[in-house]
């Protein structure tokens, strides 16, 4: 059967794809962050300071100097860390895999520098950085082909949140109860 359905809804450029990540990012209730390259550890330094983190999970493959200016804790990604050390963590930085700009949603794979699924599920405040333009992507189709389905991928698209019976919203039932998102220039 050919999959002839539209790929790509609209003509953006780079920056406007950017731009629309950005914007469903924050309709999700993700806070998003802008930075260069030059200015991700000061950033991150900030971020945590303002949370009032006092630990901070690393997977194995994060740029150490994306956390060289902040004296936060950082805590390994170890496969015998049980679900309650997990939950002691303050934080967890990660980078991502792929950001979809149509849908907002970040995709992690378990790559080194986004360690195992665990770790951005359980503590309570994510931030993931995201390389951009380079890193990000139109639409799902458009995700999917820079992925690798024998991955474990985990597509987030804003903080955990259900709603009750009632409707209201309830954030941090199944995941972290607050998102940030870095987006860094690649320039």
């Amino acid at each position: 059967m050919p999959r002839d359905y539209v790929r790509e809804h609209g003509d953006r450029s780079a920056e406007q794809t950017v731009e629309l990540l950005a914007e469903n990012l924050a309709d999700y209730r993700a806070i998003v962050h802008r930075t260069d390259a030059e200015g991700l550890a000061g950033l991150l330094a900030g971020l945590l300071d303002k949370r009032g983190s006092s630990s901070v999970l690393v997977p194995p493959g994060l740029d150490p100097a994306w956390l060289e200016r902040t004296g936060v804790t950082r805590v390994a990604d170890r496969a015998e860390s049980t679900p309650d050390e997990l939950d002691r963590v303050d934080s967890v930085v990660t980078a991502c895999a792929v950001a979809i700009a149509e849908t907002g949603t970040i995709v992690l794979d378990g790559s080194p520098d986004q360690g195992r699924r665990r770790i951005t599920l359980v503590p309570d405040h994510h931030i993931c950085v995201v390389r951009v333009p380079g890193q990000v992507v139109s639409s799902v189709p458009q995700g999917l082909e820079r992925l690798d389905p024998a991955r474990p991928l985990t597509w987030i698209s804003g903080p955990s949140a259900t709603s009750d019976i009632e409707l209201d919203r309830v954030e941090g039932v199944h995941g972290p109860r607050t998102l940030e998102v870095v987006l860094v220039s690649d320039a």
